[in-house]
């Protein structure tokens, strides 16, 4: 077992890691794996991973010593911007089940099988779903899933498929993590929710340490990141500590940059304020799914993070995401999910105001693809004043 400890990101408290886990039992604090780096430094060099397989697992020390249920996840594309010189376009759409959550599934479903877990439940707002279902499938282990009966149709359809057990709800995703929580005692399920179990930040961490990689090892100036329960923003920070530890990187940090709904926003909300921690939004609506969280668990390691990086929090209005999605598909080519389209409005808006120059270095997060969301992008755009379009050769109404 490569896992040293895990330790609460509030009290500081050491806990074991032989044994399955959810949040401190202190407190509730949101538990980090912690491994030892010191005896890795030195023997563990950024050269060492030249011709390692290209996944996520390519980091192994890293990442919990246990056979890893893969389905080829992470090492996604580093794009050049065509439009914005010093823009990388860093594509999680290209994961397993067409998201970046597929890290975050792999890495956990690999230590419940590890731990000899046969259940496992979360709340969705969609794409965590579809990648729980399909590594739990990969692994035979059963998934009950609860989302918010308007996800997109791609969601459900992938979780039906991979044979876990939905459950659709009249409501948010807060809403489906308050029944997991209700439930999970008598069904005898492990509560695998955003931040309520360590490991899916052991897979977005991973994140991290590819931009550095793509990036020859230099850090961008700022990295703008979509934000509902924040995982992989939080998994970023600890790699860049990790990698610091390991003499891969020195002290220098990227601006982090949260970017979500107008129509929920939360962290925005309380970053403005000043606030250690945020309120629950109230009435969250924004076709962008993923960014439909009212309250996110980890919300005081983002709020820090911002503060700590001196980076921001910005809100993008589901107009403007929608006409971000268009644009970065026709320049760009890249079909993003509504979630990874707020990156460019975030971006936009920041060139505006002067926080980012143009001469900065910066990464904007696709996280998913839009093919995950046609049945919400067309809702949107029936929503939405008609936007010029490109068809040509057709003869008649359509």
């Amino acid at each position: 077992m490569r896992i040293s400890y895990l330790e609460c990101t509030r009290c500081g408290e050491h806990l074991a890691g032989d044994h399955p886990q959810n949040v401190c039992p202190k407190d509730g604090g949101v538990l980090y794996v912690r491994y030892d780096l010191a005896s890795l430094k030195g023997k563990l060099r950024r050269e060492d991973l030249s011709g390692r397989v290209a996944s996520m697992w390519r980091y192994a020390e890293v990442l919990p010593d246990a056979d890893p249920v893969a389905l080829g996840e992470g090492f996604t594309p580093m794009l050049a911007s065509r439009e914005h010189v010093g823009v990388f376009i860093k594509d999680e759409g290209l994961n397993p089940t067409g998201s970046f959550k597929a890290r975050g599934m792999s890495a956990a479903v690999t230590m419940a099988r590890h731990y000899g877990l046969k259940k496992l439940a979360a709340p969705s707002a969609g794409n965590a779903g579809g990648a729980l279902a399909a590594y739990a499938a990969a692994a035979g282990i059963e998934a009950h899933i609860f989302m918010p009966k308007d996800v997109p149709l791609a969601n459900r359809m992938e979780c039906d498929y991979y044979g876990a057990h939905v459950t659709l709800v009249d409501g948010l995703i807060s809403d489906c993590g308050r029944m997991v929580a209700e439930r999970k005692d008598k069904e005898g399920w492990f509560d695998v929710s955003t931040l309520k179990e360590p490991f899916r930040v052991e897979g977005k961490k991973t994140m991290g340490y590819e931009v550095a990689e793509q990036l020859n090892w230099k850090l961008p100036q700022g990295i703008i990141y979509p934000t509902g329960g924040g995982v992989g923003m939080i998994g970023m920070w600890k790699a860049f500590d990790e990698m610091e530890e390991l003499g891969w990187i020195g002290s220098e940090r990227p601006k982090m940059i949260t970017v979500q709904a107008a129509g929920c926003a939360p962290m925005v909300k309380a970053w403005e304020e000043g606030k250690s921690v945020s309120e629950a939004w109230a009435d969250a609506a924004t076709f962008a799914s993923g960014l439909r969280v009212p309250k996110a668990y980890g919300d005081y390691l983002i709020l820090d993070i911002l503060k700590k990086s001196h980076g921001t929090a910005v809100a993008a209005t589901d107009e403007e995401i929608l006409a971000a999605l268009r644009r970065w598909a026709s320049v760009e080519g890249v079909f993003a999910a509504p979630e990874g389209a707020a990156s460019l409005v975030a971006y936009q808006k920041l060139r505006a105001s002067g926080f980012l120059r143009a001469e900065d270095t910066v990464v904007l997060f696709n996280t998913g693809t839009a093919y995950k969301y046609l049945d919400m992008i067309e809702a949107q755009e029936k929503k939405a004043p008609p936007a010029a379009r490109s068809i040509g050769g057709i003869i008649g109404p359509y």
